[in-house]
């Protein structure tokens, strides 16, 4: 039993090694937590925990093939006495196997209507020069790009363009759906929620990815689109990037 406890920290290593593999190097579901220039240490942290796990069951190993019964006498005399020391290590270690465990089996999705509900800061990163929207009707606008001119842009570059928005579906009020992003600098802890009222058109089922086709409603307090037409897609293989494109 004692051979089996020292045996246990080394799996937990290997265990988490393997998950950070698995949504790593063997699929993009990294991407739902960091942005996509961390992978390769995400693949690097997940070979060095596998390596390290394997070489530590192979020490415990050894070292158990080579304690004899005089040291199981002594951890006899130490348990009737009361002070017995674990090999397994600090119990609480054993609460980084739960995450591990459900990255092999399953992901959580990324971030999506439920942050946005619970975002109400509905803040807009303020520009000072915006460059000239180029000649194409619908225009693909990213939303960052969107909401930025819907409220700093003096001279309403907008004003009467169709533009094409892509986002996900949040809740919103009795009038209007929220169409929504999610960004991150660096990963999921410092995401950042971009919105758009949609006008015009009833909402999706919740955090369904779509393309919106309409005109910017100058006269709303928050970024709005009239929108006249709306496309259902996939969800995006990076779901933080904000991009004029699906």
């Amino acid at each position: 039993m004692a051979a089996v406890k020292k045996q246990l920290p080394a799996l937990l290593l290997a265990l988490i090694g393997c998950a950070l593999l698995r949504i790593s190097l063997l699929s993009d579901l990294y991407l739902r937590y960091v942005k996509e220039g961390l992978r390769p240490l995400l693949i690097a942290s997940g070979v060095v925990l596998v390596v390290l796990g394997l070489a530590a069951a192979l020490r415990a190993r050894e070292h158990s093939g080579q304690e004899g019964d005089g040291h199981d006498k002594g951890h006899e005399h130490e348990e009737r006495h009361g002070h017995s020391h674990s090999a397994g290590g600090p119990k609480t270690a054993w609460l980084l196997a739960l995450p591990a465990v459900m990255l092999l089996l399953f992901a959580p999705p990324a971030l999506g209507s439920y942050t946005v509900a619970r975002d109400g800061s509905g803040a807009v990163a303020r520009r000072t020069t915006f460059t000239p929207l180029p000649n194409l009707s619908p225009l693909p606008l990213s939303l960052s790009d969107f909401t930025s001119r819907a409220v700093w842009d003096d001279k309403g570059s907008l004003k009467d363009r169709t533009v094409r928005l892509t986002g996900f579906v949040a809740p919103g009020n009795a009038t209007a759906w929220q169409l929504s992003r999610v960004v991150v600098s660096c990963c999921a802890a410092d995401a950042r929620v971009l919105k758009v009222e949609v006008h015009g058109i009833a909402a999706p089922p919740a955090d369904s990815w779509v393309t919106v086709t309409g005109t910017w409603r100058p006269a709303a307090k928050a970024p709005a689109l009239d929108a006249t037409s709306i496309e259902h897609i996939t969800q995006p293989k990076n779901p933080y990037r904000d991009s004029a494109q699906p």
